[in-house]
């Protein structure tokens, strides 16, 4: 298959231009109806290696709980099965929610993952959730006080500080104790911060850390957000200068109109999350195509479908460029988003795979 003309990104604050795009995967491992867990990991497995074979350059899973449509509960375990189904690729958290953890586990489990795919992790770090507040009570259960949103800082020092290969030392009773996350560490995950407010994008250029504006979810406030992040940055011994990219809602097909056809299983989904609607497992083409939107919905609806890029190969493509240029930066993150028809098999995701492939061949007839 044609791989996409750029798999590394070009250098951070350049404008695209005429370079060719990098474009990376995020993934929140939809469930559709009648489709098992297990079902949805091998889709993502084979959406991943037709990642990899288009050329992208990173894969990002996502950390979402007691979701009807989404399996991607635990990024650390679905990183080092992705790792090691491919060979190339960055593999990461988009993100790890660190309400929900105790910042030595993140270092541990990050550690080992780099210790076994070196050079290949990212640990994307956000201080949402991901969760509602029962399932949020549930995850934490009497756990560290990380979801205080005032510590946010704190912790993120703790596990930057944990992953270093020489650990760390707890003043107990007047003595240094040792804290290493992996004995014998020779290298970290890129650590990055994301989020959907000003607050993440300040301290990550505080730190001197990569950061990634949730423009996917949020879409409003994008160019003040990563304005915000470059020019309050301060370079630090992890980056020396502001990196960043965007993420986006992507339906790519080879008409527009099949394009707009698959993307309206997820629209609904994202209305319905949006109005307090009832969360089911993800509609088939079929079944989005009879459900009929209510009147008092439509307006969310375009105004959500107007940030995502659907489309034909080349129109998406043309699109991505100009969002890069908009935005200052030389790599886009797309979230694929396209439905499946009920006559796919339940362990492929065919119009996802599409979307990535079918952006391959158009970047290669550039």
């Amino acid at each position: 298959m044609t791989t996409l003309l750029n798999s590394a990104p070009n250098p951070p604050g350049t404008p695209t231009g005429d370079r060719p795009l990098t474009l990376s995967v995020l993934d929140l491992i939809p469930v559709r109806g009648g489709q098992t867990t297990a079902e949805a990991l091998r889709a993502t497995i084979a959406l991943a290696q037709a990642a990899e074979a288009a050329g992208v350059h990173r894969y990002w899973v996502a950390e979402h709980h007691n979701m009807a449509a989404v399996a991607s509960t635990n990024p650390p375990v679905l990183i080092a099965i992705l790792a090691a189904a491919t060979a190339r690729m960055k593999i990461g958290s988009g993100g790890m929610m660190l309400p929900n953890h105790a910042p030595l586990v993140v270092a541990e489990q990050f550690a080992l993952l780099e210790a076994a795919h070196p050079g290949r992790i990212d640990l994307g770090i956000g201080r949402a959730p991901g969760s509602d507040p029962v399932t949020s009570y549930a995850l934490r259960h009497n756990g560290p006080e990380t979801a205080d949103a005032n510590r946010f800082d704190e912790v993120v020092d703790n596990v930057l500080a944990m992953l270093e290969p020489e650990g760390v030392g707890l003043q107990v009773q007047g003595r240094s104790y040792p804290l290493r996350a992996t004995p014998q560490a020779v290298g970290v995950p890129e650590v990055w911060l994301l989020g959907s407010s000003d607050y993440s994008a300040r301290l990550a250029a505080a730190k001197g850390l990569p950061y990634v504006f949730a423009h996917h979810f949020s879409g409003e406030g994008t160019a003040q957000i990563m304005d915000l992040y470059r020019s309050g940055f301060r370079p630090s011994e992890l980056l020396a200068a502001p990196k960043t990219f965007l993420t986006v809602n992507v339906v790519v097909a080879e008409t527009q109109e099949e394009a707009e056809r698959l993307a309206r299983p997820q629209l609904l989904a994202m209305v319905a999350l949006r109005t307090g609607g009832e969360l089911k497992a993800q509609l088939s083409v079929e079944e989005a195509e009879r459900t009929v939107l209510a009147e008092s919905h439509a307006a969310l609806a375009e105004q959500m479908r107007t940030r995502w890029v659907i489309g034909t190969p080349d129109t998406a493509l043309a699109e991505l460029t100009a969002l890069a240029t908009r935005f200052g930066v030389d790599e886009v993150m797309v979230h694929p988003v396209a439905g499946s028809s009920e006559s796919d098999p339940a362990d492929r995701s065919p119009a996802r795979e599409a979307t990535l492939q079918l952006l391959a061949r158009a970047a290669a007839r550039r």
